[in-house]
């Protein structure tokens, strides 16, 4: 069974990738091309490179959180975090893998500096974690602005949004429990497993690598609360920010909105894309989900997935450095640091 079922998961990418591409085509077809392109003109390249910019500010905010998840942990400064996580940006959004692919190459490199694989792991899984949570945050805030429009629509998609996130919620409250539990260690032979295989390190002097157990237990600690917070409110940041991407593009394009609309269409369209992980980068998801909750603000199909397009501008100009990068870390595999061990709660 193990056999079928891993075929699926490779398989899966790529499904998404072919249905995202189909939904993005028909979505673009049905819809005025010229006014969609007329609509992306209008941003000009000064509007393209703000884009650029504050989707910049975005990702080096996601790696100083992530750095802050092994602050006091590791001996490992914040530049190699915020260098992995550009990484693990470029690999979601441009190669057909589903959109946690990066994290498991994120991992695999933040062995280059030390790191045991299996904290490297407990690492990506603490950050994630915290990355979905506050993502929830911001998507609440956006689902109370919503409420606060008149319609029908609005109404509808407020309530089905919060029915959603409140599985979510039990999920991820269901996913750090079983972190902090005795339950993990019934998956810590599989998860130290992948530690070696992504752990470039040299071999220890024969002293054994921690389970991602211990591992998990050390990110956890007590102690460390107050770099766990400053970790959500990185990426908290990250999300508001994000919403900067559209104002600037809407800005440009002429259309006068709110802060407060602006935030309910960049929370509730990341959600929309969010849900549809298994797609690579969101394909023809993202573009729908504009289309959607575009249209709440009297906003065009045609002005609406010509914004889902400047959202994926910084997707191509930041990750084909970012995995130019990747391959050249590859290349330097050999002087990667010897494992460092893992400090005691602070």
């Amino acid at each position: 069974m193990a056999g079928p079922g891993r075929a699926l998961l490779r398989r899966l990418p790529l499904a998404g990738t072919v249905l995202g591409i189909g939904l993005a085509l028909w979505l673009i077809s049905t819809n005025d091309v010229a006014a969609i392109g007329a609509a992306f003109g209008r941003i000009g390249f000064l509007g393209l490179a703000a884009v650029v910019l504050v989707r910049v500010a975005v990702i080096l905010l996601c790696g100083l959180a992530w750095a802050r998840v092994l602050q006091g942990v590791v001996t490992v400064g914040s530049a190699p975090f915020v260098i992995l996580r550009f990484v693990r940006e470029g690999i979601n959004v441009l190669l057909p893998v589903a959109s946690v692919g990066g994290e498991f190459v994120g991992g695999r490199l933040l062995t280059f500096w030390g790191v045991t694989g299996t904290l490297a792991a407990a690492s990506v899984l603490a950050d994630m974690l915290i990355q979905v949570a506050t993502e929830m945050t911001f998507v609440v805030m956006g689902v109370l602005l919503l409420q606060k429009l008149e319609g029908e629509q609005a109404a509808s998609l407020a309530g089905w949004t919060l029915e959603v996130l409140a599985v979510a919620a039990v999920l991820l409250a269901a996913f750090f429990a079983l972190q902090r539990s005795g339950a993990a260690r019934r998956i810590e032979r599989r998860v130290v497993s992948w530690g070696r295989q992504v752990s470039a390190a040299p071999a220890s002097d024969g002293c054994a690598e921690p389970g991602v157990q211990a591992a998990l237990d050390a990110v956890w600690a007590r102690g460390r609360r107050l770099d766990l917070a400053k970790a959500f409110l990185l990426h908290l940041a990250a999300w508001c920010l994000g919403a900067a991407e559209i104002w600037i593009a809407l800005a440009c394009i002429g259309i006068e909105i709110s802060v407060s609309d602006v935030i309910v269409l960049e929370s509730l369209s990341q959600a929309i894309k969010s849900a549809a992980f298994p797609v690579p980068s969101g394909l023809g998801v993202q573009e729908g989900g504009f289309v959607l909750i575009g249209a709440l603000f009297g906003i065009d199909a045609g002005t609406a997935i010509a914004l889902s397009l400047v959202k994926r501008v910084p997707d191509v100009v930041l990750g084909l450095p970012s995995l130019i990068a990747w391959q050249v870390l590859e290349a330097r595999r050999a002087t990667v640091l010897p494992p460092t061990p893992i400090a005691g709660p602070r």
